[in-house]
């Protein structure tokens, strides 16, 4: 069967479909945020087979895998990559509704040309076309992301990272896009594992050559590594977090939790809390220093079945979303870095829908007129980027602050096949605007709406995070 992937897809009114091919489809692609991995971009990788580049670490497809009954031999396990790929052929007719059915046909079709739809019987076929298209010069990583017109990524460094491939990508000239790194500093704070936190500080000393001894040393650390990561063009940080909290200094004494952790000691949940505030403060008051974008990427609670955790590892699909409350430790800790005028500009995602208005709300009130959009209400993340969640988002946005000055999409994916997701975004954009057009609550004015989905899906961001072109 044909795919219904058609050139209007998700275009449900004419003014959408002028939105969306004559502003929106044409544009670059600014990822702001993702976790592709730099030394595939730097080697020009080219991958085996559909299943490497496909499947292979992408826990969405793994968890409609299981809930399908799959033997995990051919999720994680021993399977040949074919067989995987049959496995995921025979799941995907049963992702209806899911946004993996929508995501699986855009990407065979805009990568592959392949235009119908997966299943148990042609999975085979598919295969190996897609497979042996990847091993032409036109389907190798660098290509890939070329084809999408994607013009910056900002992968997610560690601090431990020497960033050896990005600066190979640029010394190089290893391709015309803008690769960047962006600090993800978390667990060089993570002290709710003691023997975890000291092991990574090792390797944060192996990578600089200086001890940390102390606190003092690891802020110290953590402030030249930031330097570093300015001078190879970094200019966001990001971080993940269940949700922020907020001590006052001096309710604890960094020092000396840290020396007591070194002792072997375990710190309670109030000491651990503290640790990680203060921390990310002094952080944040580094990134606002340079000029930097901060994100805080909020919700998640991770890890969540035990069993096979111990199996599998991290980030293998048992986290979800999470109830935390969110508003008041935000407020104090927003505040106390606004107290003080060091208040970067921040972008904050929000995992739980319930809570799109909390957040939505609570990062407007840190605009200060400084600035358009300086305080931003992430896109729809994780399990929220999908047609109802980005709408959701969208129009929480809409209702508490400006749409018009949203940084649009990202992927936060690990797949060179996800570019894809920002059409999808930019046709859900398109449409929302265009059913309110139809719906007589927006002015048919085409310069003016066509500006407005220009600056969301391209324009903003370049403004916003001022990449080091």
């Amino acid at each position: 069967m044909k795919t219904f992937i058609t050139d209007d897809f998700l275009l449900n009114n004419d003014f959408a479909k002028i939105l969306y091919h004559d502003h929106a489809k044409k544009l670059p692609i600014l990822d702001y945020h993702n976790h592709l991995p730099p030394n595939e971009i730097a080697q020009n990788r080219v991958f085996e087979n559909i299943s490497q580049v496909w499947l292979a670490g992408d826990h969405y497809k793994w968890r409609a895998m299981r809930a399908l009954g799959i033997d995990e031999k051919y999720i994680t396990g021993s399977a040949s990559d074919k067989d995987k790929f049959l496995k995921w052929g025979e799941t995907t007719p049963y992702t209806v509704r899911n946004p993996l059915y929508h995501w699986t046909h855009l990407e065979l079709e805009r990568y592959f040309g392949i235009k119908e739809l997966l299943t148990a019987e042609n999975a085979g076929s598919i295969y190996d076309r897609a497979t042996s298209m990847l091993q032409e010069s036109t389907h190798h990583t660098i290509p890939l992301l070329e084809q999408q017109n994607v013009e910056v990524i900002c992968t997610t460094d560690e601090p431990i990272d020497s960033l050896e491939h990005h600066k190979k990508i640029l010394e190089e000239q290893v391709t015309n896009i803008k690769v960047f790194p962006a600090f993800r500093p978390d667990k060089a704070f993570a002290v709710e594992d003691g023997v975890a936190f000291f092991a990574y500080l090792e390797k944060l000393e192996d990578t600089t050559g200086k001890p940390i001894n102390s606190y003092s040393d690891l802020l110290d650390t953590l402030r030249d590594r930031i330097d570093y990561f300015h001078e190879n063009g970094c200019r966001l940080s990001d971080h993940g977090l269940e949700q922020m909290y907020f001590y006052k200094e001096g309710v604890h004494d960094c020092e000396k939790l840290f020396s007591k952790i070194k002792e072997g000691q375990a710190l309670s949940i109030d000491e651990i809390q503290y640790f990680k505030c203060r921390t990310l403060l002094f952080l944040c008051r580094c990134y606002h220093k340079k000029g930097w974008t901060q994100q805080f990427h909020l919700g998640a609670i991770r890890d969540n079945n035990q069993r096979l955790l111990t199996q599998l590892g991290p980030n293998s699909g048992f986290d979800s979303i999470g109830d935390f409350s969110q508003a008041r430790t935000l407020r104090e800790f927003l505040n106390d870095l606004d107290s003080t005028d060091e208040l970067a500009k921040t972008v904050a995602y929000n995992l739980n829908p319930a809570d799109n208005e909390v957040i939505a709300t609570m990062v407007g009130n840190f605009n200060d007129g400084s600035m358009k959009g300086k305080m931003q209400f992430g896109s729809g993340w994780w399990f929220l980027d999908q047609k109802d969640g980005m709408e959701k988002q969208m129009n929480a946005l809409s209702n508490m602050g400006l749409l018009s000055c949203f940084v649009g999409m990202l992927t936060d994916s690990r797949s060179f096949l996800s570019f894809p997701r920002h059409e999808y975004f930019r046709r859900i954009l398109c449409n929302l605007i265009g059913q309110d057009v139809t719906n007589g609550e927006l002015p048919a004015d085409e310069k003016w709406l066509g500006k407005i989905v220009t600056d969301i899906c391209y324009q903003n961001a370049k403004d916003y995070f001022n990449f080091a072109y």
